[in-house]
């Protein structure tokens, strides 16, 4: 993004236009909509300007701009449809402080104007960089059909009532009144109407039952921002309160409220950890006080996520919950390989282990593990790998069986690791992988298969 969108405030400030042509009036007729002191140079200004002028609309200075024009200007417009004068204004005004706009030279300008779709106090600015004019006044097309013509009266309205609102608890309770008012079934027409609007929704917002929050324990998937729900997406948009994983990638942090409180609740395998008890607590309190709590975590809750203790703690205090899936790791992993969880004529099943529990290193049934043919996903297996390669080799798993680690699951860090279980250990160790992993039993990645069959066609034919 080479240029940041700010809304400047002009009011009573200097605006200065340089032309008095079709472009100097493209510039004009938008900023007339503000509350600028618009001044014009030009030779020859259009009508539409002197008619300007005369309405005192603007100030018009019928001569080309000189040195000290453009003191105490706020932003300056060179629109005289000729480079050269065009760059000679520029530097004046550049000289003497102003942000400039030459217009249609964006190399050489310091900014830019957006399409804007005015439904004032409502202002929505739509900017490409210059890249797709055409796509930025469609977009703006879009948005006037679905923006309702009302929408400016009633936040001019809402903007004066906002002191009475603050009656209501700050947080879910004061979003909940002005997601009504905006949004509700018939839009005022007047500012009487949109009074009266207010002061019954404020009325029946303060006299309803106080209820306890809720809690959605969603899952944030395995780190690509583009593989959320759209129901998780929308359960960020709502929270008050969001506690989140360690692993839970940072671009998707990015997508909760600006005002959600964030409590990272991490856990780490045989490292720190937030207990168990203390996030049940947090989440419980945060609901009691009325706010809509997400429970944010990496992958998919129902994983491995301890999902039960944090609904068992919800249901004892009486709050209600909902579970929103996420796609698991072992998903994002498996199509990082290029492979499939069961292929007939290998597997019909595959399990979902754990490398490690609450005790440490976790058992499982490792002589059905030690098949041909087994495929496994397994979960926190970094730190207990040489464990679980001990236990298979001594089951009488083949000593080639392959094994593939994968490092940060669908995130721009992913690596991938292809070995063996007899070099499963210290292949792991010597590749210094940092991030969370995932270990899959009985799977290669493609494109390892592929190489593997075309040497032993080579060595075959040989």
């Amino acid at each position: 993004m080479k240029h940041f969108p700010i809304f400047l405030n002009v009011q009573s400030r200097r605006v200065i236009v340089s032309g008095g042509g079709d472009a100097a009036l493209a510039k004009l007729r938008l900023l007339l909509k503000t509350e600028a002191k618009l001044t014009v140079f030009a030779h020859d200004p259009a009508p539409e300007i002197l008619k300007w002028a005369t309405e005192g609309r603007l100030t018009l200075t019928p001569r080309a701009l000189e040195v000290g024009d453009a003191v105490c200007a706020k932003l300056f417009y060179a629109a005289n449809e000729d480079a050269a004068e065009d760059a000679r204004v520029a530097k004046i005004a550049t000289a003497e402080g102003a942000l400039v706009n030459i217009v249609d030279n964006l190399q050489d300008s310091q900014f830019i104007t957006p399409a804007i779709v005015d439904r004032d106090p409502v202002t929505v600015a739509i900017g490409t960089e210059g890249a797709a004019p055409v796509l930025a006044r469609a977009i703006k097309a879009d948005l006037e059909e679905k923006l309702s013509p009302t929408l400016g009266l009633m936040a001019r309205v809402g903007k004066e009532f906002r002191k009475q609102v603050e009656a209501l608890p700050f947080g879910r309770k004061r979003r909940e009144f002005w997601t009504e008012y905006f949004f509700g079934a018939t839009a005022p027409e007047t500012e009487e109407d949109a009074q009266a609007s207010l002061e019954t929704l404020l009325e029946k917002h303060l006299t309803a039952p106080k209820n306890d929050g809720h809690v959605d324990l969603v899952g944030a998937g395995p780190g690509d921002p583009e593989l959320l729900t759209l129901k998780a997406r929308k359960a960020l948009d709502a929270a008050d309160v969001v506690i989140y994983d360690r692993l839970v990638a940072p671009e998707i942090l990015e997508l909760a409220r600006r005002e959600a409180l964030m409590i990272e609740a991490g856990k780490t395998g045989f490292g720190p950890a937030t207990p168990q008890d203390v996030i049940n607590e947090l989440i419980v309190s945060h609901a009691r006080g009325g706010a809509h709590v997400v429970r944010l975590k990496s992958g998919d809750p129902t994983v491995f996520g301890r999902l039960d203790e944090e609904i068992e703690a919800c249901e004892a205090a009486h709050i209600s919950w909902r579970i929103v899936p996420g796609i698991t790791s072992a998903s994002a992993a498996v199509a990082a390989l290029g492979q499939s969880f069961t292929k007939r004529g290998r597997n019909s099943g595959m399990r979902f282990l754990t490398g490690h529990d609450t005790k440490g290193f976790a058992d499982h049934d490792w002589k059905t593990l030690a098949q041909p043919g087994e495929v496994a996903a397994i979960y926190m297996g970094k730190k207990s790998a040489r464990f679980i390669q001990g236990r298979l080799m001594m089951h009488g798993a083949d000593p080639a069986t392959p094994v593939t680690v994968i490092e940060n699951a669908s995130r721009p860090t992913q690596q991938i690791l292809a070995t063996t279980l007899a070099d499963l250990e210290p292949a792991l160790t010597n590749a210094d992988l940092n991030g969370p992993a995932l270990t899959f039993l009985g799977l290669a990645p493609r494109a390892a298969l592929a190489a593997a069959e075309q040497f032993e066609t080579k060595e075959a034919v040989s």
